[in-house]
């Protein structure tokens, strides 16, 4: 398994419209195509702009293949489109690609 870490630093007052995406159409679409979604975090000291979250993948092929489908998907560049029309919602991304330890107790 490999785990991907992706923190988004989210434009200021845009909070509640990507956490909507995220409920109402992203993670249906991020399950129809293989990306399986360990969690997500926001903070409870810190940034405020920050939301993060964390997939599992069986490996790197399967990491490509799934974002590859779901930029792809047709739905998705609507609704990205529509919940933009006024703007981005995201200001920037960060991710990481992991892979855990021997003793890691999640593997």
């Amino acid at each position: 398994m490999i785990y991907e870490y992706r923190a988004y630093y989210v434009m200021p007052g845009r909070m509640p419209d990507i956490q909507k995406r995220f409920a109402d159409v992203t993670m249906r679409l991020f399950a129809k195509h293989g990306i399986r979604v360990v969690g997500f975090w926001e903070p409870v000291i810190g940034e405020s702009n920050e939301l993060v979250y964390i997939c599992a993948y069986d490996d790197l092929a399967h990491r490509e293949r799934a974002w590859a489908a779901f930029m792809a998907d047709p739905e998705w560049q609507a609704a990205k489109r529509a919940t933009e029309a006024d703007g981005p919602l995201v200001e920037r991304v960060v991710n990481k690609l992991w892979r855990p330890t021997r003793f890691s107790p999640l593997q």
